[in-house]
């Protein structure tokens, strides 16, 4: 595929900052050159020289959609937009690349399945949850259901480095249980889904390895930067205890990696790249 026939939607996030790193020729469609919560602009928009859209757009503060204005803006972008760019996909015939996430389950089920129902608990998670239902009704689209990415930007790895720096020792969540997703295998998850045209539908990308709690991925991030930092872990009840507007977490968000080792692709395990970014990280 041409890189010019690819679209990337929300170009200047973690994801679409990858993106823009392995097709450099993209079309780069921010909210400066495309509103996707606008109906007008969406349909404005030139897509004559299109044949994929990647939406790595989304409004993901977990905590914040749980206000009043955090609600609608959840919908907004997750849900409504989405919605604005499948009538696009359909009316040009475009392939729809959507990143979905493991909120829109309870986390009661281990791991998660691309057929498990769901069962939201928050504003979030229901947003997104409506916004793979209306991905899942047009004939080319690819779900990608990913968990705790890491990538350019804010994130819990790089928080951690910069509390290990200051000597902190701190007091992290042990009883959410998942697995690290970095934004290039992502990219390589979505670029090889797309090289290969393998069978349309929702497939669940993470990195490969064992299933760890937050707890345990700040002590891997401490231990690798050779830092002598220690961690204590806490429930997520008790982190939360004197916090408002908290949205509920899916406590179990492993991901069933089946379909995709089917398709051709194994993700690498997330602690090889999370040594990897740590070396990138100390060295800048």
């Amino acid at each position: 595929m041409n890189d010019a026939q690819l679209c990337i939607i929300g170009a200047n996030g973690q994801l679409g900052k990858a993106l823009q790193a392995k097709y450099p020729s993209a079309q780069k469609a921010d909210i400066n050159e495309l509103d996707i919560t606008n109906r007008a602009s969406v349909f404005g928009y030139d897509w004559s020289g299109t044949k994929v859209i990647v939406n790595a757009a989304a409004y993901t503060n977990v905590d914040g959609a749980e206000t009043v204005e955090g609600r609608v803006t959840s919908w907004s972008v997750n849900a409504q937009a989405t919605t604005y760019l499948g009538e696009v996909a359909r009316q040009h015939d475009l392939t729809l690349v959507h990143v979905s996430t493991d909120y829109v389950f309870d986390g009661t089920k281990t791991p998660h399945t691309e057929e498990e129902l769901f069962s939201p608990l928050s504003v979030y998670g229901a947003s997104k949850a409506a916004g793979d239902l209306i991905v899942a009704g047009l004939p080319s689209h690819y779900i990608l259901r990913t968990s705790w990415v890491i990538g350019e930007g804010n994130n819990f790895v790089r928080t951690m480095l910069e509390l290990g720096k200051k000597g902190i020792n701190p007091s992290v969540v042990d009883d959410q249980i998942g697995r690290l997703t970095f934004t290039s295998v992502l990219v390589e998850a979505i670029d090889h889904l797309l090289s290969t045209q393998a069978a349309y539908g929702t497939y669940n990308v993470s990195g490969e390895g064992k299933e760890v709690s937050w707890a345990d991925v700040a002590k891997e991030v401490f231990q690798a930067a050779q830092m002598n930092n220690t961690v204590t872990g806490i429930t997520t009840a008790q982190y939360y205890a004197d916090k408002t507007d908290v949205a509920p977490r899916p406590l179990q968000s492993s991901l069933d990696l089946s379909k995709l080792k089917t398709s051709g692709f194994v993700p690498r395990d997330w602690q090889d790249d999370l040594r990897e970014y740590i070396k990138k990280e100390l060295a800048a």
